[in-house]
């Protein structure tokens, strides 16, 4: 994950996309437990309600997430603290107990072209057949894309 040093100096721009991959701390496979997964998967759309993004597409990865959204109002660090904080504090709630569930920092990449778009958003949907959770696109419970998905 990157450093807090190594985004001095960066900016995030409103309008921009950007995918967003957070691993959990160890590692640990807190999403293997599908109420987990699915508390993730309802902060998604609540940030985007709350006008902070707009989600394109976006996995729930056994010890992962990766998300592709447009940036509205806030930085990305903002928003990627948002997500974090709130889940953890969830996830801590759901289970009755508390401390981090996240590593620290996350990585991050600008889009720049809407073919690049399409690409990052089949990319995330395609992970967990890539890592043998699913056998084919859309068929895993935990992951979303806006764009249908008939021309992988």
């Amino acid at each position: 994950m990157n450093s807090p040093r190594l985004r001095l100096g960066r900016s995030s721009i409103a309008g921009q996309s950007y995918t967003l991959t957070m691993a959990c701390l160890h590692r640990r496979p807190w999403f293997s437990d599908p109420r987990n997964a699915t508390t993730m998967m309802g902060l998604f759309p609540q940030l985007d309600e709350q006008g902070l993004s707009w989600s394109l597409a976006w996995v729930v990865m056994p010890d992962h997430i990766h998300w592709l959204l447009e940036l509205r109002a806030h930085p990305l660090p903002y928003v990627a603290q948002r997500i974090k904080s709130r889940s953890a504090l969830l996830l801590n709630r759901l289970h009755g107990r508390t401390g981090p569930v996240w590593q620290s920092g996350y990585h991050d990449h600008a889009v720049r072209s809407e073919d690049s778009l399409r690409r990052h958003a089949m990319y995330i949907v395609g992970n967990p057949i890539r890592a043998g959770l699913s056998t084919k696109m859309g068929d895993y419970p935990f992951a979303w894309c806006r764009w249908p998905m008939d021309d992988r």
